[in-house]
């Protein structure tokens, strides 16, 4: 006779153990990907069956949004058409001016032998959702790989900078505010011409960091990109100065700021294409080329000359 307990009285591993074996699973997953970034390509492939799903799940947001839009008042969009004429028409004259100054800026440029400036251009993304991250301030838009978007491209909106494409998807792109705490963005001073680098602080707010504690920088400052870093171009606006606390025992001030641009609200936003890469002329990169060989040379005329006398 068979003696075997029936499959009820079967047991496998210890709930315990198997506890303890997915908690270390999860735990050396989380290491691994923090460290050798090794399941960034999972991540997309997961992201091209998910992103379906996520459209879904936004599709009755959209439709209450589309809704309430189509359902306007007439009157109101009669009300907002004509403010706007009329602003049109009260702008002209600065309009008008403004591209005469440009001209002339050319033709001045021109004449000095000033280099102009790097010509700017994007495509409109849609700003889809916020990360699911609480402690981060990112946000998702609608363009991915496919609308060869690459990380680095700086974002904007109408008002000025919003952030940085960090990490991209076949279907969509993550974009990092520069409210965020691992952001910082070269900045120039509109009124004085002081760089720095702003930083952000993670709560919506911006602090421009390592400014003498007796620089000339007041309240309603104006900072824009200073361009020295590559990746923003120079000129956009940034943020606006609005609390100051300078201290005579400390080498720096703190300044914080406001960013300029709807950083925390959603829209439409530009992303800008990469600016291209900085040549060097031929000749200044055949100086540069000696100029490192001979100093490599030097040092490994001086290492066997401290090799002999030891």
């Amino acid at each position: 006779m068979d003696h075997q307990p029936p499959p009820f009285f079967k047991r496998g591993p210890a709930p315990l153990a198997l506890l303890s074996f997915y908690v270390a699973l999860a735990v050396a997953l989380l290491v691994v990907d923090a460290r050798f970034r090794a399941l960034e390509v999972v991540r997309q492939g997961l992201s091209m069956f998910t992103h379906p799903v996520q459209h879904l799940a936004h599709l009755p947001a959209q439709f209450f949004d589309n809704a309430g839009s189509y359902f306007a008042s007439l009157v109101r969009l009669q009300d907002e058409n004509a403010q706007l004429k009329r602003a049109r028409l009260e702008n002209v004259a600065t309009l008008l001016r403004s591209q005469q100054v440009e001209v002339e800026n050319e033709r001045l440029r021109k004449l000095l032998g000033v280099k102009e400036r790097r010509q700017v251009s994007g495509q409109v993304a849609q700003i889809l959702y916020s990360a699911r991250d609480p402690y981060a301030r990112r946000i998702v838009i609608d363009k991915g790989q496919q609308d060869k978007v690459v990380a680095g491209q700086p974002v904007i909106d109408d008002a000025g900078i919003v952030g940085q494409v960090t990490r991209v998807f076949p279907f969509v792109a993550e974009v990092t505010l520069i409210t965020d705490k691992e952001q910082a963005v070269p900045v120039q001073v509109v009124r004085t011409g002081l760089r720095s680098v702003v930083f952000g602080l993670g709560s919506g707010q911006l602090e421009l960091r390592f400014v003498p504690a007796n620089a000339d920088v007041q309240n309603g400052d104006v900072l824009v990109t200073s361009g020295l870093d590559g990746i923003f171009p120079a000129g956009f606006p940034v943020a606006k100065v609005v609390h100051i606390e300078s201290d005579t025992a400390y080498s720096f001030a703190r300044i914080f700021c406001v960013p300029l641009a709807a950083v925390e609200h959603f829209s439409e936003v530009m992303v800008l294409d990469p600016l291209p890469a900085l040549v060097l002329p031929e000749a200044l990169a055949s100086e540069v080329a000696s100029k490192g060989a001979k100093s490599s040379g030097r040092s490994g005329q001086a290492k066997k000359k401290r090799l002999k006398k030891d």
